[in-house]
């Protein structure tokens, strides 16, 4: 076993080995589990970029483990996995950051660091599975490490929230184990390749597959939130600023869309699955989720929760793009798995200070807080109308290929749904920056039980993180055209997943 094949392991066990021992650490040991932490989070980076290049010159990166037969735990880095781990890993060492300054003086930090490293090596696992198990194996892990995350603070609501999480989701995974033991019937092991694996099965058994594919995408769907499996989501917007940000951007929900990804490109193929029949109904279900989640924010006082519904929104553009048949809408959909986790983990940071600095937690507190905190009130902003799709911001760039993509397709109605959620992105998202900036400060903040900050903004490990996402929100879609960006990437998948 040479140090290539071992590189995957290492990314997942860079986190993996940080979290054991902070969990050994007493609350006292600030610095060294802040040392350990970000460690972890720069010798992931390290990783995850010499692979990047690897790949790009189509070098292989595959660790193999025999677990029982007929069951391999793999785990390999192709241009779709890379993706994934490098949002994963960018986005949790700004995450570890703003959980440092977050739950600076707070109770339980060890426990708290130590599941949040946990959460980060199975969602590296999950990018990284080489096939269907593994990927089972580690898409439960995660359900399991985030469960304490989630209720972290210990009140009544966060524990009613814990437990209705582990419903949805073990249930989900429940769904997803039997697709896969009905599929394993069939295939045996089932990898992940380009063009899928599951065409040489022809239309024999298409009923068989139609069903396991329903079973799989059901499992799926309840971390991806799709309608009506996405009530979980809101009620965890209890756990701490940092947890939502992780749960929207980077694991849970990103995981259960990742893997909708793998099952249609990767598991039946594209082409397969049009065949089938089955791209036609997933795309149905993501329009609704697009649509309903955007009917959901409007009515939310919370703020949270409002960017909570919008996550139900956002993530089924990426699920909408993957039923899009052609190259086009691939690119959109898959782009669109890095914009929108850039974006929606900026808003969660800002959403954090608000809290924390000025005790804000609702939109109707928030007239005129962009006086009182403009960095941060600026790059909610930014964000915001990158999720509206305003150019050239990141979420202009993926909903240009999704309409494009649509038009490839023939499926001329997604643009009018694509339309119609900007619209209705922009009547949940322009009322909060109109009071944050036009609107006087209605009564004074409650800041007397707020850490003395002097009149500075906020603390400074709170406030760099969004300014540097909210700046990438601007910067890869100013340079998307760029070598590397994360739509030229997008562009190198479409092509090997079309390629004959």
């Amino acid at each position: 076993m040479n140090g290539e094949s071992l590189l995957p392991l290492m990314v997942v066990l860079s986190s993996f080995l940080a979290g054991v021992v902070i969990f050994s650490l007493e609350e006292s040991r600030v610095v060294l589990r802040s040392t350990l932490n970000l460690a972890g989070a720069v010798a992931k980076l390290a990783f995850v970029g010499y692979m990047l290049w690897g790949v790009l010159n189509r070098q292989e990166f595959t660790f193999r483990h025999t677990v029982l037969p007929g069951f391999d735990l793999v785990l390999a880095a192709d241009a779709l996995a890379m993706l994934f781990v490098t949002l994963s890993a960018v986005l949790w060492f700004f995450t570890t950051l703003y959980a440092i300054g977050y739950l600076e003086g707070s109770p339980h930090r060890s426990r708290f660091f130590g599941f949040f490293s946990l959460c980060v090596t199975a969602t590296a696992g999950v990018a990284m599975a080489g096939n269907l198990f593994t990927f089972f194996i580690f898409y439960e892990l995660l359900t399991l490490a985030t469960y304490p995350l989630v209720v972290h603070r210990g009140t009544p609501e966060a524990l009613r929230a814990g437990q209705r999480y582990l419903a949805y989701t073990l249930g989900g995974g429940a769904l997803l184990l039997v697709g896969m033991v009905w599929l394993h019937t069939f295939t045996g092991s089932v990898e992940f390749v380009h063009g899928g694996s599951l065409a040489a099965l022809g239309t024999t058994h298409a009923a068989e597959l139609r069903w396991i594919f329903l079973l799989l995408i059901a499992g799926l769907g309840v971390k991806a939130a799709l309608v009506p499996l996405h009530g979980w989501l809101p009620q965890a917007m209890v756990a701490p600023a940092p947890v939502s940000a992780l749960l929207h951007a980077v694991a849970v929900v990103k995981a259960g869309a990742f893997g909708i990804v793998r099952v249609v490109y990767e598991v039946y193929g594209i082409t397969f699955a049009q065949a089938l029949g089955v791209l036609a109904p997933l795309s149905w279900v993501a329009a609704a989720t697009i649509l309903w989640g955007s009917l959901r924010a409007l009515t939310q006082d919370d703020l949270k929760r409002r960017l909570a519904y919008s996550t139900v929104s956002q993530v089924s553009y990426i699920v909408l793009g993957v039923t899009l048949f052609g190259p086009v809408g691939t690119v959109g959909g898959v782009v669109h798995l890095v914009h929108q986790g850039i974006m929606k983990i900026t808003l969660f940071f800002c959403a954090g200070n608000y809290a924390e600095t000025l005790g804000i937690h609702r939109v109707s507190q928030m007239d005129g807080v962009g006086r009182r905190m403009p960095w941060t009130t600026a790059t909610f902003t930014l964000a915001a109308f990158g999720m509206i799709g305003v150019p050239p911001l990141a979420g202009f760039v993926s909903k240009w290929y999704l309409g494009l993509g649509a038009l490839q397709a023939g499926m001329d109605w997604v643009i009018g749904v694509l339309v119609l959620s900007s619209l209705l992105n922009a009547a949940y998202f322009l009322p909060i920056v109109h009071r944050a900036w036009f609107r006087p400060q209605a009564q004074p903040w409650p800041e007397e039980h707020i850490p003395a900050r002097g009149r500075r903004e906020t603390a400074w490990l709170l406030l760099l993180p969004p300014l540097f996402t909210g700046g990438m929100a601007l910067f890869i879609g100013l340079f998307a055209a760029m070598p590397f960006s994360p739509l030229d990437w997008a562009q190198l998948i479409a092509a090997r997943e079309y390629a004959p």
